[in-house]
């Protein structure tokens, strides 16, 4: 099995901490520009889903496939990267059920005259359920860059765009609650260091273990799990925002683009 050096690990974390700071970018956008355009939400969304989606399915289940082929057959690692990959849909299927992530919610809130505390309750809860999400992401981007940086960059940008309007879902109750732009920010900095904090978190944890066995289960197991977010969380959110056909043409340009430039690099490489 590959053993990565100390220079693969620090990238690995710097590409999963920028990816995280994208919700900041989210939290600062919706304090200084006055009306996001809409469209361009739903067209970058599904465009992170369809690049997501492809990426999954592509290179990050056949990683898993082929680290599980290191000590069992063909026919046993290819079911065993298929039960690690419904494993991560399982996972974040259970997370949701227990810690709802509340995006709909928050928008259907906010054009109601609610109180002062039910806004800063409603803003805790968001910033609560966001962060749990954000922690099998970081886990995602981190591994896919260890693994590979061509793996890892494409679907670092795609958890970067899926971050922006989490950062708006954050930030904008927080500001209406207290009237500070530092806490709406600080409230959107802290959800994208969860990011950071899951990919370390789980390092440390699995670096000791780390062999063919632990490699197979993460890679099918973050599989499942960005599959899960494109599907039930980006393109509905993508879809509310659209007003014409922006969520197709985002989604297969998202797959489209991920795979020419997948292509290109194995041509490089």
């Amino acid at each position: 099995m590959e053993s990565f050096g100390q220079n693969s690990v620090w990238l690995a974390f710097i590409v999963t901490f920028l990816a995280g700071l994208a919700t900041v970018l989210g939290g600062a956008i919706i304090l200084f520009l006055k009306k996001p355009s809409a469209r361009i939400l739903s067209f970058g969304l599904a465009f992170s889903a369809g690049a997501m989606i492809y990426i999954s399915l592509t290179e990050i289940l056949n990683k898993s496939i082929s680290s599980f082929s290191e000590i069992f057959s063909e026919q046993h690692a290819y079911a065993y990267g298929t039960f690690a990959f419904l494993a991560g849909v399982i996972v974040v299927l259970l997370l949701d059920r227990f810690i709802p992530n509340p995006h709909e919610k928050i928008e259907q809130h906010l054009v109601k005259d609610i109180s002062q505390q039910q806004l800063m309750r409603t803003a805790m809860l968001t910033l609560f359920a966001i962060t749990a999400h954000n922690l099998p992401e970081g886990l995602a981007t981190f591994f896919a860059t260890l693994s590979s940086p061509t793996l890892g960059a494409p679907l670092a940008v795609a958890i970067a765009i899926h971050n922006i309007p989490e950062g708006v879902a954050i930030a904008l109750p927080v500001y209406m609650a207290t009237g500070s732009k530092k806490l709406a920010i600080l409230a959107s900095l802290v959800s994208g260091l969860a990011e950071p904090f899951g990919a370390a978190m789980g390092y440390f944890i699995l670096q000791p273990y780390m062999g063919p066995n632990v490699y197979g289960i993460v890679f099918g197991m973050i599989g499942g799990v960005m599959v899960y977010l494109a599907l039930d969380e980006l393109l509905p959110t993508a879809k509310r925002y659209a007003k014409g056909h922006e969520t197709v043409y985002g989604l297969v340009s998202g797959m489209a683009i991920l795979a020419s430039s997948l292509v290109m690099f194995k041509f490089a490489s």
